[in-house]
């Protein structure tokens, strides 16, 4: 956990490309589990359970993190939490599952394109970290 800590403190939020945006761009190689002409959703590389799943929106449209939504957003935040439902009895999720959203630094956000992440295939704990 802690170098998940270490580049949330590191990251800064920018208009530049993001690693998502380069797997978007099929420049970065994922594993894809959802798309459609809205989002797409990929294992996280780094899981932190049996199902660990990223679900992130194609296009940012300023939309970094929770923090930064506005009225304009409703739409593409709905379809990820749509997604999420969808990815989630896909993979088989019938018992539950976690949806987190970090947002900004003490979030733990690392990187500065909104992003769901879907947890599951375990039993999860409360209160998470």
């Amino acid at each position: 956990m802690a170098s998940e800590k270490e580049a949330a403190l590191a990251a800064k939020p920018s208009d530049s490309p993001t690693i998502f945006d380069k797997i978007i761009n099929k420049e970065i190689p994922s594993t894809v589990v959802y798309e459609d002409d809205k989002v797409l959703a990929f294992r996280d590389i780094s899981p932190q359970a049996p199902t660990h799943i990223l679900i992130i929106p194609k296009v940012k449209d300023g939309l970094t993190g929770v923090s930064k939504a506005e009225e304009r957003h409703v739409d593409i935040l709905g379809r990820l939490l749509y997604t999420a439902k969808l990815v989630a009895k896909q993979e088989g999720l019938d018992d539950g599952y976690r949806i987190v959203i970090n947002d900004g630094p003490n979030g733990c956000q690392s990187v500065y394109h909104i992003h769901v992440h879907l947890i599951g295939g375990r039993q999860m704990n409360w209160p998470p970290g």
